[in-house]
């Protein structure tokens, strides 16, 4: 008796999550205009670029190598900034934990549209050891490591924006042209 109770809410779980539109995490269904975009970068093989070149991937994106082409949308990694704040300290005055903040600016220009700003900050704390100097370095690398993929995670999220924006405009022409009076 217990097991098919136990088989019909398992069955009614999957079910819902199945027709709520549940998808995985990571798994962002990109618009069509940007399945294939340029990648503009200072410095094309820094960390930060490489998370983003390797987020789009994920996601299914052509990055195009040709930088001249005017027709597909670009990708612009403007660059970004890290600061640590000590948030306490130890008896002797000496930090012992930081907020580390990284600040991603990046834009995106789609032609004969507009431009459209994605900036992204990660927090994070991080605990300072004065004894294990070594290994709160190997640590630190870690984290920032880590705070990267998140933000291009974020960044390639923030995309989709992109679209709904899009639209929104789109829908404001529409009824910009359908309310303005007819001139006979």
């Amino acid at each position: 008796m217990r097991h098919p109770f136990l088989t019909l809410v398992l069955g009614l779980v999957v079910l819902m999550t199945a027709g709520c539109g549940f998808h995985l995490r990571g798994t962002t269904q990109m618009p069509e205009q940007l399945h294939n975009l340029i990648l503009d970068s200072g410095d094309p093989y820094g960390p930060m670029t490489r998370a983003i070149r390797e987020q789009l991937r994920l996601n299914n994106v052509n990055i195009m190598e040709n930088t001249e082409r005017k027709d597909l949308p670009s990708f612009r990694f403007m660059g970004d900034h890290l600061t640590r704040n000590t948030v306490s300290i130890f008896q002797d005055g000496k930090t012992a934990e930081y907020q580390l903040v990284l600040e991603v600016k990046t834009q995106v220009l789609i032609p004969g549209d507009d431009i459209y700003p994605l900036n992204v900050t990660i927090f994070r704390s991080f605990f300072d050891n004065p004894l294990a100097a070594l290994a709160k370095d190997a640590e630190q690398d870690i984290v920032l490591r880590e705070m990267r993929e998140q933000a291009a995670q974020q960044l390639v999220r923030k995309l989709l924006t992109i679209k709904g924006s899009q639209n929104a405009k789109i829908n404001q022409k529409a009824q910009a042209a359908t309310s303005a009076p007819a001139h006979p």
